[in-house]
């Protein structure tokens, strides 16, 4: 469907194409030589220009071509790893549906703007349905509260027969993070932001430094659908997180923060909630071409890999398994699915690592060192029992002989 209410093929020229009469420059560009640009790199499959094109001012111009540009940003033309053509309705429910629904009667608040009751209807039964057909075939995925707000996105710029297959692929592949068990993996992204900081801006570093990243959850783990407003500016800004690497839109949020640094220097370090709350609502008016460009050059400047904070990042992340551009080009549903197992467990070990960490604490102080010996051989009986990894047992060790012996 169109973002004017009507399908693609009742009205090609949808509200972002230039009309008949009507200058064809957005932005300073012209838009359709632009978008020739785009469909001839569409065409050739030449994705290193279609990625440049995304990213550069006005990105991909118009749902038009959007429609042929998003799903080979993500890959769609290769092999995806499913041969399975058992009709999705036939499928076993998947044990979030009932949240899906929840949150899709919530859906489509800010636009399309000009939808009657019987079309917003209808968006809200085509949103259900393909969330609840990605989630059907790739059964593992957890639903999080704002995917919706993504795949609405997805559902009004592509056609479709295109919106599920490729909407798999970006949940697979690109924020399969955020669809774990936990928001571990979520959190661990959000660290990034006051090491970026840190690299830029010490001084805001610290001044935040009683405040935790939390603030930029909402933004990251929706791709900023749940925080803005505009259609045309959340389909811009679709436009360059596709064409770009996952960890990117971290390093936007943390861009946003240093946009905003004087505003947050008048308010006190010792007021976190305060920052908190300022930090957690992009601002307005958001000039989303300074914002990109900025974080173009931000990324370029401080690489990840010169982060500590990456260094804990799994590599089993989308953050890592999606860090060059053309990685997920070559990467199936299967691969994903493989992905989110091993992080899965990874996941399993912590808590198991963890828990344990915190039984040696509580027996820190022993009547002796003779019982906390004890406890420690306990622990590594249950640990190798519970098949956790050598190297955390490792660690768990070193961790006692220091309690024991310093």
């Amino acid at each position: 469907m169109e973002s004017n209410g009507r399908a693609p093929e009742e009205n090609e020229s949808n509200s972002d194409l230039p009309q008949p009469g009507s200058p064809a420059r957005k932005h300073g560009i012209d838009v359709d030589g632009k978008a020739s640009q785009i469909l001839d790199a569409c065409k050739w499959k030449d994705i290193e220009k279609l990625r440049a094109l995304a990213t550069s001012t006005g990105g991909l111009v118009s749902d038009h071509v959007r429609r042929q540009a998003w799903p080979l940003l993500l890959g769609l033309p290769s092999h995806d790893g499913t041969e399975d053509d058992t009709p999705w309705k036939l499928l076993p429910k998947h044990r979030d549906e009932d949240q899906v629904q929840l949150d899709v009667n919530r859906s489509f608040i800010y636009y399309p703007n000009d939808q009657s009751d019987k079309d917003l209807t209808r968006r809200k039964e085509e949103l259900s349905e393909l969330i609840t057909e990605v989630l059907r075939r790739q059964p593992y995925l957890c639903y999080f509260q704002g995917y919706h707000d993504i795949c609405q996105v997805f559902l009004l710029v592509l056609e479709p027969s295109a919106r599920a297959p490729t909407v798999a692929r970006l949940s697979t592949l690109r924020i399969r993070d955020f669809m774990l068990p936990t928001l571990a993996p979520a959190l661990a992204q959000l660290r990034l932001i006051p090491a970026i900081l840190n690299a830029v801006n010490p001084e805001l570093r610290n001044h935040l430094s009683q405040t935790q990243p939390f603030f930029a959850l909402s933004g990251t783990l929706t791709m900023y659908a749940h925080d803005i407003q505009e259609y045309g500016d959340i389909a811009r800004l679709f436009d360059v997180l596709l064409a770009r690497e996952s960890v990117f839109s971290v390093y936007m949020f943390a861009q946003i923060v240093l946009q905003r640094s004087h505003e947050l220097f008048e308010t006190p370090a010792d007021e976190p909630e305060m920052l908190h709350s300022i930090l957690s609502k992009l601002p307005k008016p958001l000039d989303l071409e300074a914002l990109i460009l900025g974080t173009v050059d931000l990324f370029k400047k401080y690489p990840p890999e010169q982060l500590k904070p990456w260094r804990s990042i799994s590599h089993c992340s989308v953050l890592k398994t999606a860090r060059w551009q053309d990685q997920i080009l070559n990467q199936s549903l299967d691969d994903g699915e493989a992905y989110f197992k091993r992080q899965v467990r990874e996941l399993e070990w912590a808590q198991k690592r963890d828990k344990a960490f915190r039984t040696i604490w509580k027996y820190r102080k022993p009547a002796s060192t003779i019982g906390l010996a004890v406890v420690v051989g306990v622990l590594s009986y249950w640990l190798r029992k519970s098949s956790i990894m050598s190297e955390v047992f490792e660690g768990l060790r070193r961790q006692c002989y220091r309690y024991l012996y310093h």
